[in-house]
């Protein structure tokens, strides 16, 4: 192997796990951030009442996007599963810090931090059903895209199999 191409390998794996560090991380603070919700006008037709939780969850779908297209479905489904691992350590994280009890000088006590963190459990595994049934759909429709259109018309892969998902 020549030296460039190791150099190459290397940073192909860093952006690898960049990319995955992206992933995780808005998937693990879509799952912290739920709670709060704020209005969002659709173009004027329809006002939404939603968690801001959705923010950074279609971060998640563009990054394995990203990953299935440059390093194959393999390895996007690798972070879609190491996702949901990170997701259920968080919970664990949060179901702990939830049991220690405050000091009195706390700036957040626990009657607050059970009612911003409380609910946490319940909103991680109904968004680890959705997550795994819409990220392992969008991997397989970006797929099967990119054999119909013959590696070619990217937006589209992406684009389809994200909306479907």
């Amino acid at each position: 192997m020549t030296k460039f191409a190791l150099t190459d390998q290397l940073k192909a794996q860093r952006i690898y796990l960049i990319l995955a560090a992206l992933f995780i991380s808005s998937l693990v603070v879509s799952n912290l951030i739920f709670q709060k919700f704020f209005y969002w006008d659709f173009f004027g037709l329809y006002t939404f009442e939603i968690s801001v939780g959705i923010l950074s969850y279609p971060v998640t779908f563009l990054i394995t996007d990203i990953i299935s297209e440059i390093y194959g479905k393999k390895k996007a489904n690798q972070v879609v599963t190491t996702g949901i691992f990170a997701s259920l350590f968080s919970l664990l994280i949060v179901y702990v810090s939830n049991i220690a009890p405050a000091t009195d000088w706390s700036p957040v006590n626990d009657a607050l931090f059970s009612k911003v963190f409380g609910a946490t459990a319940i909103a991680v595994f109904a968004s680890m059903v959705a997550y795994l049934l819409a990220q392992y759909i969008d991997i397989q429709l970006f797929h099967f895209w990119k054999r119909l259109t013959k590696g070619k018309h990217l937006w589209l892969r992406n684009n389809f199999s994200t909306f479907l998902s």
